[in-house]
């Protein structure tokens, strides 16, 4: 039988063995198995070099037959022949796969008598992010859990990074827990598979972080009679605050005298004619369905010799703090 000569030579010496990609195998030396290992999608191209002495020869992958001489056995198109002359009798596979992963076996029927020549070949697979949190909107001091699950051969690494500010590397593999979360956690965050088989792959979850307003700066205003006179408030909160201006623990509005102006996390409270009466204490109220903080600012005459810096700290006034949560149960 045509076939017979390969399979007494292919089952006797059938074992899984290892090498690397184009290692050349020598019909009269033996040898031990070589693994080739190549990135998926590449060309394997796996050598065995033979001599004039040779008869027959052929090629197996695990105990099925890929070429017997010239003779193609195998179906798959991306698998052919590297031949020069005589010497040569090399299987070539294009855009392998990690199917094509497996002992390969160069069985040669000489003369005086039947060898193999073994090669394990070895298909590495990138790195690839499968799954990934989305974004995500929390609430200040809740935990939060972000997942990242990556595949590849070999099993990728995964590390997470906060890149704001200054991206150092956090403790979490394919679950990221932050426990307690904080406004400065809020941010980008970058989880990296990589397994040095090619380029890492990246994935980015946007966290937010809501929490209650801050006030952190104030400015009150030292204005002549008949000047404008103007009170500025400026607060930090996820969401973006809501303002209300108070004088004497009662709630002001725009009229022709005042203008309340509110850009972004910054309101203006400017008085167009200041007159005696308009000097005294006003209280900023910056509030978001989280809560609430006030601060008295003042508007006075000069060379009154007030504080300006110690009137502009954030207080608490009862009349105040009730109105504010009245605001945020007509809220919700």
């Amino acid at each position: 039988m045509r076939v017979s000569w390969i399979y007494g030579v292919w089952i006797p010496g059938a074992v899984f063995l290892l090498g690397f990609q184009g290692f050349p195998v020598r019909s009269d030396l033996p040898r031990s198995t070589d693994n080739i290992t190549i990135r998926q999608g590449d060309t394997a191209v796996i050598r065995c070099y033979v001599d004039d002495k040779v008869s027959k020869v052929a090629w197996l992958n695990r105990s099925n037959i890929i070429f017997a001489g010239q003779d193609k056995w195998s179906l798959d198109p991306r698998v052919d022949l590297v031949t020069k002359g005589q010497l040569e009798y090399s299987l070539r596979i294009q855009k392998v796969d990690v199917y094509d992963e497996g002992s390969y076996t160069c069985s040669i029927q000489t003369m005086q008598q039947p060898k193999t020549s073994q090669v394990y070949l070895i298909v590495q697979v990138p790195a690839l992010i499968m799954k990934v949190s989305e974004d995500v909107t929390v609430n200040e001091g809740s935990n939060l859990t972000l997942t990242c699950l990556a595949s590849g051969r070999p099993d990728p690494s995964i590390t997470w990074r906060l890149l704001n500010p200054s991206a150092e590397p956090l403790d979490g593999e394919e679950y990221l827990d932050v426990i307690g979360i904080v406004r400065n956690q809020a941010g980008r965050y970058e989880c990296k598979a990589s397994n040095d088989v090619a380029t890492p792959d990246v994935k980015y979850v946007n966290v937010v972080v809501n929490y209650p307003p801050t006030i952190k700066r104030t400015q009150s205003s030292e204005t002549p009679v008949g000047r404008v006179g103007t009170l500025q408030c400026d607060a930090t909160a996820v969401p973006t605050p809501e303002f209300e201006w108070y004088r004497d623990d009662k709630r002001l509005s725009n009229n022709q005298n005042q203008n309340i102006q509110i850009l972004g996390t910054t309101t203006v409270l400017m008085i167009a004619n200041v007159t005696e009466e308009d000097y005294g204490n006003y209280t900023c109220v910056a509030s978001n369905r989280l809560g609430a903080q006030n601060a008295s600012l003042f508007l006075y005459r000069p060379g009154s010799g007030r504080d300006i810096s110690a009137a502009a700290r954030p207080t608490p006034s009862l009349c105040v703090l009730l109105g504010g949560i009245a605001f945020l149960l007509d809220k919700c």
